[in-house]
């Protein structure tokens, strides 16, 4: 781990790693509008990206929402008090390595700073391995269960967690 670094990521960086997404992506469309609202979110500063970089390489990243508008059904999810983290991704040959826990805990730290007390998720209750993870870094606390909207009309159900910063 002596090259890998965790920082927040610029407004080029945030595009050139949603490129990568949108590149090995079975689903183009959706990540084609996501990358264009989280361009757009991080510029406005209504969001927080962050990557954990190996040898130059952005090899994980996690975003934090800090704008209420950011999130559907964000009652009791973004507040002054609270964050609504998700795009927790690692690119699979670095998985189970420990990258991802390193820049959860330098993000953590990073909101803490900025005033946070409270940190939310959502996940689908059909993604278990997302929800061990989750669970593991200690989102216990049930909010609620509600809908997201996809970009392509897709809607799906997500349940969503919080635990205190």
């Amino acid at each position: 781990m002596n090259n890998f670094i965790c920082k927040i990521a610029n407004v080029d960086e945030v595009a050139l790693k949603y490129d990568y997404e949108i590149e090995h992506a079975d689903d183009k469309y959706n990540w084609t509008i996501w990358k264009a609202k989280t361009v757009e979110r991080a510029r406005n500063n209504m969001i927080i990206v962050y990557h954990g970089v190996l040898d130059g390489k952005i090899i994980c990243e996690a975003t934090a929402a800090i704008d209420s508008s950011v999130v559907d059904g964000s009652s009791d999810l973004v507040n002054k008090d609270t964050v609504y983290l998700y795009a927790f991704r690692t690119i699979d040959e670095y998985q189970g390595m420990g990258y991802f826990s390193k820049l959860f805990h330098y993000m953590i730290d990073d909101l803490k700073s900025k005033g946070y007390k409270y940190a939310t998720v959502g996940v689908e209750p059909t993604e278990k391995k997302n929800y061990a993870i989750y669970q593991k870094y200690g989102f216990t606390k049930f909010i609620k269960e509600d809908t997201e909207d996809y970009p392509n009309g897709e809607k799906v159900v997500v349940d969503f967690y919080e635990k205190e910063l």
